[in-house]
């Protein structure tokens, strides 16, 4: 199988999970890593399953893929997932270190069913002031302590 053919398949399993996830009652989202060819973890959407509004598709497989390899760095994998990332999952696909993004819907295409994440890119670019929800700062001079304390650990796990 090419590249190409090879990227269709995980692609193709990642809408797979997301449909099975709709017909659970779950999010029309799904999401595959892949690791030197092999599919490492997969999962669905399972926001109103499990009520937790973290549980997108590339988070539930982010956290999956981690446990499975036993590490917080996915460098050297991609995710393919069924839909644009929102705001949270990019985040979170930053954090992993996940090499590449392979996408099928596109924000608008999600919008277009009812799940905007727009408002949360508008947010993103407006003064923390601004905000719809207030952000407050509070007690810096004493949670700088932890950051300083981590700072000088010796034999802290850098990420």
């Amino acid at each position: 199988m090419n590249t190409n053919e090879q990227e269709k398949a995980f692609m193709r399993e990642a809408i797979r999970l997301a449909d099975e996830s709709v017909e659970r009652g779950g999010g029309p989202f799904g999401a595959v890593i892949v690791k030197d060819g092999e599919v490492i973890a997969g999962s669905s959407n399972s926001v109103t399953i499990d009520n937790d509004p973290t549980a997108h598709a590339e988070v539930n497989t982010i956290r999956s893929a981690c446990r499975r390899l036993g590490t917080f760095d996915l460098s050297g994998c991609d995710i393919y997932t069924t839909c644009e990332p929102c705001p949270m999952c990019l985040g979170a696909i930053y954090w992993a270190r996940l090499g590449r993004i392979f996408y099928g819907n596109t924000r608008k295409d999600a919008r277009d069913i009812n799940f905007a994440d727009d408002f949360i890119y508008e947010e993103l670019e407006r003064p923390l002031a601004n905000r719809t929800v207030p952000i407050i700062p509070l007690l810096r001079d004493e949670t700088l302590s932890t950051f300083r304390t981590w700072q000088l650990k010796a034999d802290k796990t850098e990420y």
